[in-house]
């Protein structure tokens, strides 16, 4: 018989989920260098497909959390969509795209791989982290300045105490549970059966959408091409349908089939995986609880239209991961975590009313939604002006423009682009060794940009001597004029200093070059890098 190992105890951070919010948070605090154990209740990644749609500012975390090279490798990216009424084309949708970005406007790829990528970054730092799988948490209490973890494993019951306990045990949260939280929104009846085939296709990578298809009458059908030629198929049930009959096969193969005949994908395929969902639009009130801090559906569920869910729960890590390991470090006061909540709670909240709208229109709640709907998708076959009443409005990063962080904007801008609370706008730049992009330089540390003339000030360098990294975009390392234009710097000759979070967001702006503002402002938000 296996010794029993305990696990680690005293930790910094303990992390309830091992999902790819856990799973990220683990790895940007591993990147701060805070040490963290994740406890994962289950034996492994997760089975299906799940979360599928990974956003360009997601893709930009999960580079930081040091997934990004196996996802660049795996994931298919796109740019569009279309959409259909019974057999017509009623909507094409280009998100915005360029050809110097670092990253497509979106990526199709299963939640499982992004949690192996992920983990797979965490074994190359395991004097910093460890994963605990087949573990639950089955106890929480907060004690003076210790959370008190119960767990259970097959390393046996033990009592962890940890500085922090970070909630990214999904939408069945223990942790909520044994806090005694409640989720505040709107739930929705409409549901939607989630399959999993594979088959090949020579389709390109769009998002496809049809409402009412022949295929399936009365329906609304989804369908996104992922890696390993399977194919994500949601349809939706009707309300007298039975849901446990629904999930049979042999009532899943002759909708998918019919629906593969419609549209002409005539090569074998077989199915893979199913399961069930419905739209919620739920959050916490508070994402902080002294020690105990939520983040992802543990905190929030956000309808799967406009993919806000798992994107919105990267976010929630990158936000977070920086914030702890600040405090945990002694540069702030544990009153900086607040902002978390303060920051995230309306970012959740923005999600959701756009999760909701998208989902009155994918699964109409009542038979006006449903009136207003046929007749817009009537008039989108002839009238162009009402096709943006279609578009489902993709996940886009949220901006904190009301966050106690935000320092000021001093002088004359001419965007609004890069004001404070808004995330830093990338730019393709070139250097020494060649062209690379701004937002490779954020993730870890506070970065000033400075907008010089060609010559560095000595004042200004020396910020990178009290832990604020130091980036001159000079005029000719802005070849393309993206950054100068971009942060609202037209010409140059024009100077100025742009103060950058770790998690990529803008903290202030000042013309000239002096960076006694800069310090000044991070000494007034109590921040020491």
């Amino acid at each position: 018989m296996a010794q029993w190992q305990p696990l680690p105890d005293g930790i910094p951070v303990l992390i309830a989920g091992g999902g790819p919010v856990g799973l990220t948070l683990a790895a940007l605090l591993a990147r701060q260098g805070v040490r963290s154990l994740v406890i994962e209740a289950d034996e492994g990644y997760c089975t299906g497909s799940r979360a599928i749609c990974i956003s360009r500012r997601s893709q930009e975390i999960l580079w930081t959390a040091g997934a990004g090279p196996a996802l660049a490798a795996k994931a298919l990216p796109w740019t569009g969509g279309r959409s259909y009424w019974r057999d017509h084309e009623v909507l094409h949708f280009q998100m915005p795209s360029e050809p110097t970005e670092r990253f497509a406007p979106m990526v199709n790829i299963q939640q499982y791989h992004v949690e192996a990528f992920v983990h797979e970054a965490l074994q190359r730092v395991p004097e910093l982290v460890q994963v605990a799988w087949a573990t639950r948490v089955t106890g929480v209490r907060q004690e003076g300045d210790a959370v008190l973890v119960d767990v259970e494993g097959p390393s046996g019951r033990q009592a962890l105490r940890a500085e922090y306990l970070a909630a990214c045990d999904g939408g069945r949260s223990t942790v909520r549970e044994q806090l005694g939280l409640q989720f505040e929104g709107t739930q929705y009846e409409g549901r939607y059966v989630i399959v999993d085939i594979v088959q090949k296709t020579r389709r390109p990578v769009e998002r496809l959408a049809w409402f009412d298809p022949p295929s399936n009458p009365g329906s609304t059908l989804l369908m996104h091409r992922q890696p390993d030629e399977v194919w994500r198929i949601d349809y939706q049930l009707r309300d007298d349908e039975d849901a446990a009959e629904a999930l049979k096969p042999e009532n899943i193969l002759p909708r998918v089939r019919s629906h593969l005949q419609m549209i002409g994908e005539t090569e074998p395929w077989e199915l893979l995986w199913a399961s069930m969902y419905n739209a919620k639009c739920l959050t916490l009130p508070s994402y902080r609880h002294g020690r105990v801090l939520f983040a992802g559906d543990a905190a929030h569920l956000v309808p799967i239209f406009g993919v806000r869910g798992l994107n919105s729960g990267l976010d929630d890590a990158a936000n977070l991961a920086w914030k702890l390991a600040l405090v945990l470090e002694g540069g702030a006061d544990a009153a900086l975590l607040d902002t978390y909540s303060q920051e995230r709670v309306p970012a959740a909240r923005e999600n959701i009313a756009h999760g909701a709208k998208s989902t009155e229109f994918m699964a109409p709640p009542d038979f006006a939604f449903r009136l207003m709907r046929e007749a817009a998708l009537r008039l989108a076959l002839d009238e162009p002006a009402v096709r943006p009443l279609i578009n489902p409005r993709q996940s886009a990063p949220v901006a904190y423009t009301a966050s106690p962080l935000n320092g000021p904007q001093q002088g004359e801008w001419t965007s609004a682009q890069a004001a404070p609370g808004q995330p830093a706008p990338e730019a393709l730049l070139a250097g020494a060794k060649g062209a690379f992009h701004l937002t490779q330089c954020f993730g870890t540390d506070f970065t000033c940009l400075v907008f010089s003339e060609g010559a560095l000030p000595h004042a200004v360098a020396d910020l990178a001597s009290q832990g604020i990294a130091v980036l001159d975009i000079a005029p000719d390392a802005d070849p393309h004029g993206q950054a100068r234009t971009r942060y609202g710097l037209a010409g140059d000759a024009a100077t100025g200093l742009v103060l950058v979070r770790p998690d990529g967001y803008v903290l202030g702006r000042w013309r000239g070059l002096d960076p006694a503002p800069v310090l000044a402002c991070l000494r007034d938000k109590g921040l020491q890098p």
